[in-house]
This record gives C-alpha cells, structure tokens and sequence, in this order.
C-alpha cells in the first residue's frame, strides 16, 4: 500500500490521507518517479467513470496520519493553477524559486 495526501482547494479541508494499492497508485502516478498528480489531468487521462471506478474503493481506506509512515504521493483537488510549480510532476523537482538540496547535502 502507497499513502497518497489529498490535497484540495477547500478552505475547511483537512489534507487526509489515503491508502492506495499499489495498482491504484501506478494508474494514478503512471509517470517513472511521479509523485504528484492533479485531478484534471488524471480526469482527462482517464476518463470520470472509470476514475470514480478506480477511487471509490481508495476513499474507504483512510489513514491515520499519526499512523502512517511516509507519504508516497500527492493528488491536488481544484488546484489546476499549481501545475506550473510541478512540471515534471514529481515534488522533488518543484519550482520554487529557492535551490533545493540534494539528499547527499541535507
């Protein structure tokens, strides 16, 4: 199983976590190292139907985060305007304007 964070563009929202298969979370993160993904393009990608199919059984398993050991992706609700900071879709190499370390120099 692969913890994915939710985050969505609601003021009230609480950034749950959830417990993908790791089925699930390749048809979701189909790129090699992808992490990050937003529901639009997933939507696009894969059509409503058959990602209501593949997250219906995903949104029954939520994790406790005190529970939980890592988080291995990040799926965006009504945050399309955020893809300019990750466009290559994976968190590590976000645009940030400030130089990321690499984990050899943490």
């Amino acid at each position: 199983m692969k913890n994915v964070q939710i985050i969505e563009g609601a003021d009230n929202c609480t950034y749950d976590v959830f417990a993908f298969t790791d089925e699930e979370f390749s048809v979701i993160f189909p790129g090699a190292g992808q992490n990050v993904e937003f529901i639009e393009d997933a939507v696009v990608r894969i059509g409503d139907e058959e990602l209501g199919r593949i997250l219906r059984p995903v949104w029954k398993r939520r994790a406790r985060k005190s529970e939980i050991v890592g988080i291995h992706g990040t799926l965006f609700y009504e945050l399309a305007h955020k893809t300019k900071y990750y466009p290559t879709k994976k968190e590590e190499e976000m645009v940030t304007g400030i130089p990321h370390l690499s984990p050899s120099e943490r």
